[in-house]
Formats: structure tokens, sequence, C-alpha cells
């Protein structure tokens, strides 16, 4: 057991020097490592079951090494020198133990940094509501709420109630009172996490993760009742995200969850990360901001005609991700081939790319439109429209500018 300790450590500091985002163990080849975005081997032995079996009861708790062999998989956080800290996934494959650990990044990146949305700013300091942090696993989505947390934490005096599985990021008590409960240990499932959270006079609720209707359920409700609420989704977009939670839903109560959600919901932040040349990483976002004609279209199920809706609403901060990637591309920070691999519709950026190429964009081809040409305020518009009128008087303070710089997930 000494010697598999001695391995794991040194594993684990070659992470740490390589500044490399994840480690991969698994039989029959050496440990790997995930070096901006891509998969490098160490020279090192080609591991056998009785390693990799050693290496992870050197670093895994006895409660999960029970659920390991009750239910063949575990995920839980370890702290290693100078404060680092590693979310790690033991599980079974082929009969052996695998495990990966994800290295969390030691400090809070800054808005600035990760290049977030300005509008973001704005909807994480509103009293009440729903904001939806998307995108595939590994595209920084807990980075960057937790550099939202952070913020809030440095500049608000909030009472902040976490769930998570595993905690990565550990936040101290700023302005905020901060409460982090792990699910697992302090509290079994994150339904009962947010039941219990609107006894302890919470003002935000962070909900690592969506996972099942009850859940999401519990999360709309907890918004509606005058509390904000992040939670994260595995859906790209924010058209997919709505259909997501909707289709969760029993067809008999869809109805019922749309009007709930058209009211709940402010904002969808949808994010991939892309290699950034000549290295590192930057993440491309998507970013919906809830505005009364998108309301419109949520409670009526016109949810196809987001995507227009969030194309003319850059007054409010909104753009798709494909305007994300292609600014990545034109700006010389990835590769053509990086952000069609990202995009939700390639073949249209691959010919607004060869057409930027040629010479033959209008640069400007879509700032005249803005809200004009707005169809989705036909239905009931004239009624939410003085709404609109007090989300932008509380936008006053939104003076930072975002940049495209490294993102460290």
């Amino acid at each position: 057991m000494a010697g598999s300790n001695v391995l794991m450590e040194k594993l684990l500091d070659t992470v740490i020097q390589h500044k490399a985002s994840d480690l991969h163990i698994t039989v029959g080849q050496p440990p790997v490592i995930r070096h901006h975005g891509r998969m490098r081997r160490l020279e090192t032995k080609i591991l056998d079951s009785d390693d990799t079996t050693a290496l992870m009861k050197s670093i895994t708790p006895d409660r999960c090494q029970q659920e390991l062999q009750q239910v063949g998989g575990a995920d839980f956080a370890i702290e290693y020198k100078d404060g680092v800290r590693f979310r790690v996934a033991v599980f079974k494959q082929r009969g052996a133990i695998g495990l990966v650990l994800r290295r969390i990044p030691s400090q809070f990146l800054t808005f600035e940094q990760i290049g977030m949305p300005d509008a973001i700013k704005r909807l994480i300091i509103k009293p009440r509501g729903l904001i939806l942090v998307t995108g595939p696993t590994g595209s920084g989505k807990t980075t960057s709420l937790a550099s939202m947390m952070n913020f809030i934490n440095d500049n608000y005096d909030r009472h902040m109630i976490t769930l998570e599985d595993p905690i990565e990021y550990y936040h101290t008590h700023k302005k905020c009172t901060v409460n982090q409960r792990e699910i697992g240990v302090d509290v079994p499932d994150f339904k009962e996490g947010i039941r219990r959270a609107l006894r302890m006079d919470p003002d935000i609720i962070l909900v690592g993760e969506m996972r099942d209707l009850a859940t999401i359920h519990a999360a709309i409700e907890a918004a509606e009742t005058g509390h904000i609420v992040f939670a994260t989704l595995h859906t790209s977009g924010a058209a997919s995200t709505v259909n997501r939670i909707i289709d969760v839903f029993p067809k008999e109560q869809q109805d019922q969850v749309r009007t709930q959600l058209s009211t709940a919901l402010i904002g969808v932040l949808s994010q991939s990360l892309l290699p950034r040349k000549p290295e590192g990483l930057v993440a491309a976002y998507e970013m919906m901001v809830v505005t009364p004609a998108i309301q419109n279209l949520i409670r009526e199920n016109k949810v196809y005609r987001i995507d227009s809706s969030i194309q003319t609403g850059k007054k409010d901060g909104m753009f798709l991700l494909d305007e994300a990637l292609f600014r990545l591309w034109r700006n010389g920070i990835c590769e053509k081939e990086e952000v069609l691999l990202k995009s939700s519709k390639a073949h249209e950026l691959a010919a607004r790319i060869l057409a930027a190429e040629r010479g033959e964009l209008d640069e400007d081809e879509d700032d005249d439109d803005d809200d004009d040409d707005d169809d989705d305020d036909d239905d009931d518009d004239d009624r939410p429209r003085p709404r609109r009128k007090l989300i932008d008087r509380d936008d006053d303070d939104d003076d930072d500018d975002d940049g495209d710089d490294d993102y460290d997930d």
C-alpha cells in the first residue's frame, strides 16, 4: 500500500506540474493526462488490475468503496497538497477498477478571465428566478458557477446554500454566509436538499445538477417562491434546455410546467470549451435572457422560435453559440475546424466563415434588426411589456466587458 501511495502522489504532482485538467487510470495502459484538451500517456509502467485497485484504495473513503461494490461506481472529492483539490470518479470496467481525477482550479476565475457574458452580472443579483448553466460534460459549468458564487460572495450580503455531488470549490464566508452540503454525506439527494434549504432562510440556492423530475420540479418551485436558484443541465443551447425540462414531465403536466417555467426562468447560459491557439482552452457561450417575448414562447409551446428571439435580442445581451464561435475564429483565437466541431449548425457556420474568408460578409448584417422583427410580440405582448422596462432599469450597473481569455477548466 505504501508503494501505491507514493505512485499516486507522483501522478497528482505530475497533473499539477503540467496544469493538466484530468488524470485517467485504467488497466492495460500507463496513466494518461488530459493537457489542453489532448490525451497524453505518461512514461511509466502499464497498469494491471492490482495497480488500479491499490491506487483506488489509497484515496477512496470507505463509504465510497462500499458504493463502488454495490453500484459499480462512486464520486467524491479529495484535497491534496497546498489546497489543490480533485474531483474523483471511481468505477468498474471489464471486472477491474478505473479512476478519473479532475483537477479543480485552486483559485476562482474572474468574469473577465473566462469571458463571461455581460448579461450574467445583471441576472445573478436579481432577488428571484432560475438561472441555468448548461453544456456537455467537461465544458466548465462548475467553474462558471463557482465564479458567479464568488462574485456574489465578494460583493453582496446573502445566505448562500449549495447542494453538490461532490463539493468541488470551497467558498469561505466573505460578505455571504455560505453553507455547502454534499449529496450522500450531508443530505441524501438534491430534492431533499432543496426542500430543507427552503427552511434555512436562503437567498441563493445552488443545485449542482438537475438530474430528475423531482429535482427539476423542486428547483422551479424554489425559484417561484422568491429565491434565486442556480442549476446545471447537460444540454446544449437554450432552446434544447427548455425542451429537456418540459419533456421530463408527464404530458398531462406539461402545460402547467410551461407556465411555471416561463415565470421562474430568467436566464440560460450554455457553454462549450475549445482548444485555444497555440495552447490552452477558451469558452464559447450562448446567452439567453428571458424577456416577455421569450416568456410567451415558452408558455405557448413555441420553443422552436427561441433561437430567432436570441438572434434579435442583442440589446438584452443575448447571442447564439454560433455567433460566439464565429468571433473566436475571426479573432484568431481558435482554428476553423475546432469551432465547426462545436457548432450546432456547422453547415451554416462554415458558409459564414467561407464568406468572411472571401471578403463577402457584411459585418453589420445582424445588427440592424435587433428587436424590430421579433414576431413573438404578436401573442399577448402588450401585457408584459412594462415588465421589460423594470428589467432594463435594474441593469444600470453593468459596466464590465468580457474577453476571450483562457478558461483554465
